[in-house]
């Protein structure tokens, strides 16, 4: 073996040190991240489960009180659709009465109308008699 041969050799296993060296610090480096980041995961979830059972309380607060909101305003429709309701059967009920009185006074007020018709040609005859009767007396009283 010459010597340059002898430091190749030596410069590969060196090289070869070198790489095992850094390949061991990478498995280490790898090893204290993931112990830190689990320690972290594990400090992150304790909060996590606090904050998630605030939420959850949160959550079924804003349910309760949509809920009863809820309730409230369908409370005010059924008042209000029974008014409507009600409403809406006394105008039904005046409807219906009001076309069985034109109904039943229908005839009825034609034959008034006729009665009062008649009665107005009477009188009228009666105001042109006397009307006459007063246009005589005028005559009488002249001469």
């Amino acid at each position: 073996m010459s010597a340059s041969e002898v430091l190749e050799e030596r410069e590969r296993e060196r090289m070869g040190g070198e790489r095992r060296l850094i390949l061991v610090g990478l498995a280490v480096a790898m090893v204290m991240g993931i112990g830190i980041y689990l320690r972290l995961w594990t400090l992150d979830y304790s909060v996590s489960s606090v904050d998630t059972e605030l939420l959850r309380k949160q959550f079924d607060l804003a349910n309760r009180e949509a809920m009863d909101e809820s309730a409230e305003w369908r409370l005010k429709f059924d008042v209000e659709a029974e008014r409507a309701n009600k409403c809406d059967k006394e105008l039904t009920e005046v409807k219906d009465t009001l076309e069985k009185y034109v109904k039943d006074s229908g005839s009825d007020f034609n034959q008034k109308l006729a009665m009062l018709q008649k009665d107005n040609m009477a009188l009228l005859e009666k105001v042109k008699i006397l009307n006459q009767q007063l246009e005589e007396q005028r005559l009488k009283c002249k001469s």
